[in-house]
């Protein structure tokens, strides 16, 4: 158990059955009445955002997230990805569905953090930037923009990213898994 008191950015509470994550809290004591914490909470599992007030020292079941670092080792169909426990050696299959967007950045090698509640799979945390290979994009010609535009491009493991003109294929380019945004060049 938990209490609101204790609310910090990132504490994960079990609310009507499901799992939530504290984004942001706010302690509140009004001139006149009691205290009361006002949170923003996101769904693990579902990713869905919800603002919830609570009484100040309610207490709260705690959901314990257990984080396995596993290796992402090869797609296996369309729909089903294999990981292997980087302490056990044992692999496991997860669908697009459990991956969400983060499944068009991975490649083979890439290590992710698998989120586990009551021994269910609810979410998969990236690193924040991965490095890939652009694969398909047209070619920037001089003198399109002054201002510096940019162009959508293909990079090896399917997923589309905006880049600038300059960016040409078979370069390596740092990609933010967060906000699928172009960093820079990578060598």
């Amino acid at each position: 158990m938990i209490s609101s008191n204790d609310f910090r950015t990132g504490t994960t509470i079990e609310l009507d059955g499901q799992v939530w994550r504290v984004i942001e809290f706010l302690h509140v004591k009004p001139g006149k009445g009691s205290a009361f914490v006002r949170t923003k909470l996101k769904n693990v599992m579902t990713g869905n955002v919800n603002e919830r007030t609570f009484r100040a020292g309610e207490t709260l079941p705690q959901a314990v997230v257990e984080k396995r670092d596993m290796q992402f080792v090869y797609p296996q169909g369309d729909n089903e990805y294999v990981f292997m426990d980087m302490e056990s050696y044992e692999q496991e299959a997860l669908t697009r569905e459990t991956l969400g967007d983060g499944a068009k950045y991975l490649k083979e090698g890439m290590s992710v953090s698998i989120l586990k509640w009551q021994e269910r799979v609810i979410g998969v945390d990236l690193p924040n930037t991965v490095v890939l290979q652009v694969v398909e994009t047209d070619p920037g010609v001089k003198g399109d923009t002054a201002q510096g535009g940019t162009k959508p491009a293909k990079v090896e493991t399917g997923a589309e990213v905006m880049v600038p003109l300059f960016i040409t294929i078979g370069e390596k380019i740092k990609i933010d898994t967060r906000d699928n945004s172009y960093l820079g060049r990578e060598n």
